[in-house]
């Protein structure tokens, strides 16, 4: 069989189709292969197993420490944050919610794909925090940092999935960025708000 350029992408049309038809634990390497017209030997050259479907080439932490690299040296923490956050949201999940619905429902109806994301959450955890290290901030602060940053990600990525497609997941962030300070300072969430012409709301 010849080399075919879009092999990853049919693995992954064709995995996807299986998880949705029949559960993931019930797919195979075997089925995904044929059901793609590849062979088993293309599958591995792209992914480790069929749980790598779904997590490979998730570049989210990557993002992260090249948004903190590129900051201005002297933006405040939280400013590197949610403007990192907005990056990830335009670049990673805009215009894709259905998949990216689809994808969430498959990893929390199975406990491996779970215990595959916590790490990955860590994982970001760990480049956000060593990120603030490397630009001097104390090693606490940086810890507290990273891991208000990834709360507030995955609040927004669930919220976001929980609405309607046509919503921006940017502006969601901001939404959580309002709730998450308003709760802090101990006002009702909406107290955080304002509406703007165009109907979305905006953090104040």
């Amino acid at each position: 069989m010849r080399w075919s350029p879009d092999a990853r992408e049919r693995l992954e049309r064709a995995a996807f189709e299986l998880f949705a038809e029949q559960g993931y634990q019930a797919t195979t390497v075997p089925q995904i292969t044929a059901r793609a017209g590849l062979t088993t030997r293309t599958f591995f050259r792209h992914f480790a197993d069929k749980r790598e479907v779904i997590f490979a080439g998730d570049e989210i932490p990557d993002v992260a420490r090249a948004a903190l690299a590129a900051a201005p040296p002297d933006l405040d923490p939280l400013d590197i944050v949610v403007h990192g956050l907005h990056r990830v949201a335009d670049e990673r999940f805009e215009g894709r919610h259905d998949q990216v619905r689809a994808v969430r429902r498959l990893i929390l109806s199975e406990p491996s794909l779970r215990e595959r994301d916590a790490r990955k959450r860590a994982d970001l955890t760990d480049a956000v925090r060593q990120g603030f290290v490397d630009r001097g901030l104390d090693a606490s602060d940086a810890a507290a940092v990273a891991e208000t940053a990834v709360v507030l990600f995955h609040l927004a990525l669930e919220s976001w999935l929980d609405g309607p497609a046509d919503r921006r997941m940017a502006d969601v962030v901001d939404e959580q960025l309002g709730r998450l300070r308003a709760v802090l300072d101990g006002r009702p969430a909406s107290s955080r708000f304002v509406t703007r012409r165009d109907g979305r709301r905006n953090a104040t």
